[in-house]
């Protein structure tokens, strides 16, 4: 979701598994929703996992919490958030807040579209959902969903025969209030569909996105495909595949779930694949990571886009002079969030260090941090990477309650990397450069995010590992 020019990835979270469990992914178990965001689409700030689905959540009707969507309207003169989300395959919830990063509640107490919804008792999966608020004069909200191929079994003559034409995605249009409905859900007959809907409007176009089953169609297996169309509610017309399955680019296959959006006038397609997954475990045991490259687009038409380990560019510089947050950061090793919306603190170990790239400097002269450490620490402040020139060294004092504390810095001049190198245990929530130049208005370097830069940073990646 994009909002005041930032963008919120709503993510499952298979590292609430991974940290309990070291054999393989058990998606029954997921019952959270990890919550990043950045503005210039290298540095990610980490909001914290929602506490969806289960006995003490938001949403404690719900078993689990996959595969959700996010969006936001101005209902009564005030924006709401929306955050819709899978329980399971047995139908769509929706919880909602008056901020991007929470807190959520659940407005109605009860699934928002299951079984026993008009059109859906045919819908093998009632999951993957994804919502448009239209930009017409009443900002009209609408719900796509579903999935599967009706039979009994991946093997099942009666999948095979239905794989071409499942006719097992929805879409309805929602009440004004965008949790309820405003009319019966409407098939999409989306070709060899399988799961994972998508839904962007461009100009006066709709284009809605899927990924296609496994049963060797024309399409090719588990590759993200789209159609469009005048009207939200179809019909729709098949185009083209826009992403082949994860498999064709790591060489680690699987389901294929996506999101499409438009940033700074660019599109790009965030996925997730096991490659990182892999590296740790030598193996792939089914826990997803995101990834986001460019999606072409000319004359109406999407093109494809390449899955690889560099990533996309840095829209724009840090600038030092603003506060900042920790937990925002495009690089780290061995450290862990705590909290959970719009503001969480970063927790260092002895020697873990966390990374900010593209930090104009602006010849500061010192540095703040707001901070605490229960037996005192000191952080080494360095450029090019956590091992490279020293410009400072901030000292926190013991304390457990966080405190601002500064040091002088030197050679703080152009546009750097940024590490905060930790000695001891210590806790940092914020660090603003005082005493130089602000940024140039949109400065940046056109920096990749080079992924190989992840490989070690396991401690992160396994409390974080998402997908959409």
């Amino acid at each position: 979701m994009v909002y005041n020019d930032r963008i919120y990835v709503y993510a499952t979270n298979d590292g609430s598994v991974a940290n309990k469990y070291e054999t393989g992914n058990d998606y029954a178990k997921i019952v959270s929703l990890n919550l990043m965001s950045s503005d210039d689409l290298v540095n990610w700030m980490d909001h914290g996992s929602i506490p969806v689905a289960g006995k003490g959540n938001t949403a404690s009707w719900a078993t689990n919490s996959w595969a959700p969507y996010a969006v936001h309207k101005k209902i009564n003169g005030k924006e709401k958030f929306f955050l819709y989300f899978a329980n399971s395959g047995n139908g769509v919830g929706v919880v909602s807040s008056d901020s991007p990063t929470g807190p959520f509640t659940d407005p109605i107490g009860k699934p928002l579209i299951d079984k026993n919804t008009p059109t859906c008792d045919k819908v093998t999966w009632i999951f993957d959902p994804a919502a448009l608020v239209d930009n017409d004069e009443n900002e009209t909200g609408y719900l796509f969903f579903g999935g599967g191929i009706p039979g009994n079994s991946v093997n099942d003559t009666l999948e095979a025969e239905n794989a071409p034409s499942p006719k097992t995605h929805r879409v309805v249009k929602l009440g004004a209030d965008m949790v309820s409905l405003d009319g019966e859900p409407k098939p999409i007959e989306a070709p060899w569909s399988f799961e994972d809907s998508g839904i962007n409007k461009i100009g006066s176009t709709y284009y809605y996105s899927y990924c296609t089953n496994f049963f060797n169609g024309t399409l090719g297996n588990g590759r993200i495909a789209y159609m469009t169309s005048q009207n939200p509610l179809g019909p729709y017309e098949y185009q083209d595949v826009v992403f082949n399955n994860p498999e064709d680019f790591f060489g680690t296959g699987g389901n294929n779930h996506h999101t499409i959006i438009n940033f700074k006038d660019k599109y790009y397609i965030f996925y997730h694949a096991e490659w990182l997954n892999k590296q740790i475990f030598n193996e792939q045991r089914g826990y997803r990571t995101t990834h986001v490259n460019e999606l072409p687009f000319a004359d109406g038409k999407f093109g494809k886009a390449k899955g690889d380990l560099t990533g996309v560019q840095q829209v724009k510089d840090v600038d030092g002079s603003k506060l900042q947050y920790a937990a925002n950061n495009a690089w780290n090793s061995g450290i862990n969030i705590s909290g959970q919306g719009e503001v969480t603190q970063v927790q260092y170990d002895k020697g873990s260090w966390t990374g900010v790239s593209n930090v104009f400097l602006g010849d500061a002269k010192s540095i703040t941090l707001k901070a605490s450490s229960a037996k005192g620490a000191t952080i080494r402040i360095s450029v090019d990477n956590e091992n490279g020139p020293v410009l400072g060294y901030v000292e926190i004092p013991e304390s457990k309650e966080l405190k601002e504390v500064s040091a002088d810095l030197t050679n703080t001049s152009g546009v750097k990397d940024l590490f905060f190198v930790a000695s001891a245990n210590a806790t940092i929530e914020s660090w603003q450069l005082i005493g130089g130049t602000p940024a140039p208005v949109e400065s940046g370097s056109l920096r990749s995010m080079e992924y190989s830069s992840l490989v070690a940073l396991v401690l992160l990646v396994l409390s974080m590992v998402i997908v959409f």
